[in-house]
């Protein structure tokens, strides 16, 4: 639409859509890569009550959380193979380096706030792997989190044992 509408009559032609000048939006607007200084990309991911700070730039493949090796921070090798999950669905495995800093949360809740902050941050280096990742789900924040424990009850839904005598 434009800037400016003088008249009833621009008015009108701008609701009817006839107007030759109004700019046309490009839905499928191509998007541009977003990275810093040094090459990376940057984003977070979140999973349960963990948080975690993902940065990728173009290596040997390594990936490094909270100072120490993958394979030494998260041991179980379920956990290993949700951090490799965003790599395999791009095509991209062993060309990304990935530190990445991680609070809060047990350690699968950790592994899926990696996993979601790898994912986003693959998608701002090279925007071309949005829909590979999108369709895997890998873009989406898993919103279910612990439900809160509720006065009157042992938990957030268990009743104390009742006792008829």
């Amino acid at each position: 639409m434009t800037d400016q509408v003088n008249s009833l009559e621009d008015l009108a032609a701008v609701a009817e859509g006839t107007v030759a000048d109004a700019p046309v939006q490009d839905l499928a607007a191509p998007r541009e890569p977003v990275r810093d200084d040094l090459g990376r990309s940057y984003a977070t991911g979140k999973r349960k009550d963990a948080v975690a700070r993902v940065w990728i730039k173009p290596g040997s493949g390594k990936v490094t959380v909270n100072g120490k090796d993958q394979d030494a921070y998260f041991a179980r090798p379920v956990l290993q193979l949700i951090l490799r999950q965003p790599m395999q669905v791009a095509g991209v495995e062993g060309q990304f380096d990935v530190v990445a800093t991680v609070k809060g949360g047990g350690l699968t809740g950790q592994a899926g706030a990696v996993k979601h902050g790898i994912s986003k941050a693959l998608q701002l280096y090279d925007p071309s792997l949005r829909g590979a990742l999108k369709a895997a789900g890998f873009l989406t924040r898993d919103s279910r989190v612990v439900e809160r424990k509720k006065y009157g009850k042992r938990k957030a839904r268990r009743s104390f044992q009742f006792s008829k005598r």
